[in-house]
């Protein structure tokens, strides 16, 4: 079985060096990026599986990131981060961006955010079983 890689994007650069040490012994590969458009530069030069978005973010916020993501990676896995929890932006990214978790701020590492980000893969690898990537939306 290949290393999964999981990108985690926020434009809060204390949260993501707290979430590098955090995550260190994880079984998946860990990237960063403190912007959208950084995270798009990343995904074109990696594969990634799961993607970890704060929903409130200058330039670009999550939901047209988590859009983006999904129409040019449809198999990539989606996460909001958010400390934003009022329920219309809720229910337009889990609608919009077809999200799996929406996990707020603050969290606990152990207890709620780690199990979301293995289930998260784990719900890649049931979609994927093969491991390929998919290019385009999957006809059903």
């Amino acid at each position: 079985m290949d290393i999964k890689t999981v990108l985690f994007v926020d434009d809060e650069e204390r949260l993501l060096s707290s979430l590098k040490r955090g995550l260190i012994d994880e079984p998946y590969k860990c990237l960063f990026a403190n912007s959208g458009l950084e995270a798009l530069e990343l995904l074109s030069k990696n594969k990634v599986h799961v993607i970890v978005s704060d929903m409130r973010m200058p330039e670009m916020n999550g939901l047209e990131l988590l859009r983006k993501v999904r129409e040019k990676y449809p198999d990539i896995i989606r996460i909001v981060l958010s400390g934003y929890t009022q329920i219309s932006t809720l229910l337009l990214a889990i609608n919009e961006g077809h999200i799996f978790k929406y996990i707020t701020k603050p969290w606990k590492l152990e207890e709620e955010f780690k199990p979301q980000i293995r289930a998260a893969l784990e719900y890649y690898e049931q979609r994927n079983p093969s491991g390929e990537t998919v290019a385009a939306v999957n006809p059903k």
